[in-house]
């Protein structure tokens, strides 16, 4: 029995859960992206669609480390590699959201990028991580115009169903473009006010995912839930935070919290408040 035991037995107690497919398969990719047990696995059973799938990440991570120019030649070997894991498996959604990736980081074209996420909706229509990868292509500092992420988020949040997290990506643009504001001309931008004041998409985030979210938390619950909180936070909002924080327990995310300051500083300091018995006397 090979190195890769523990993914195999891990991808195969997971099955069609394709949120939790795809948060296992980063995270294993993460840990063998420098390490060759990937290969040796997909080596030995080629026609095992979790061989392949975890190959298909390793070496997308890979081309994404090396870099556009010299990660080409990785690129192209991820993209058949995901390609080959649709043909053991055509129901899999995790080989078409590192698609996305792909194209993100090394090939952005518009109208492949429509034809894989047609195959998403076609599988998953409203899969989290592949509405992640669309509006991170979408931000002015990667492939799209100024205001485009925002309208696509916030059209995407209006149409999904209540009860999922899709409701929290105008937050997590909002916050990108503060980031990216800040890093272009902080000392204009720092005389502004903060995005978060008079934020529609905060009630929209609260009423249509966080209210009626499912009992079992999804696999990036921890990052969902600390863009909702850093928003209220922000918003001067810390008594509607309290629930929030709650949820989230120790798992403070870096980001959105590093967007405006120190991280962990900023997510103590702000826990803090929402629990303070004389900040909620006030609300």
């Amino acid at each position: 029995m090979g190195r890769w035991e523990g993914p195999r037995d891990l991808l195969l107690s997971t099955g069609p859960d394709w949120d939790r497919r795809i948060f296992r398969l980063q995270v294993l990719a993460e840990a063998g992206a420098r390490l060759r047990f990937a290969d040796t696995w997909a080596k030995a059973e080629p026609r095992s669609p979790h061989a392949l799938a975890l190959l298909g990440n390793v070496q997308a991570l890979r081309a994404m480390i090396a870099g556009r120019d010299a990660g080409w030649a990785l690129m192209k070997d991820a993209w058949a590699t995901c390609r080959a894991t649709l043909d053991v498996w055509p129901q899999d959604v995790a080989p078409l959201v590192v698609l996305l990736a792909l194209l993100r980081t090394h090939a952005p074209d518009r109208n492949t990028l429509g034809s894989v996420w047609e195959e998403i909706k076609q599988r998953d229509p409203w899969n989290r991580e592949a509405h992640h990868e669309i509006v991170t292509y979408l931000f002015p500092g990667c492939h799209g115009a100024q205001g485009e992420a925002m309208w696509w988020a916030e059209e995407q949040a209006s149409m999904a169903p209540r009860g999922l997290p899709i409701a929290v990506l105008p937050l997590v643009v909002l916050a990108e473009s503060h980031r990216s504001r800040q890093e272009r001309d902080w000392k204009a931008y720092g005389l502004t006010i903060h995005p978060w004041v008079e934020c529609p998409q905060i009630d929209h985030a609260l009423e249509r995912w966080w209210r009626y979210r499912a009992p079992l938390p999804h696999a990036c619950f921890a990052d969902d839930a600390n863009y909702l909180a850093h928003a209220l936070s922000f918003a001067n909002r810390h008594h509607e935070a309290l629930e929030i924080f709650d949820a989230i327990g120790p798992y403070a995310t870096h980001a959105p919290w590093s967007y405006c300051g120190q991280a962990r500083e900023l997510f103590l300091r702000h826990r803090a408040w929402a629990y303070s018995p004389q900040r909620r006397r006030h609300h």
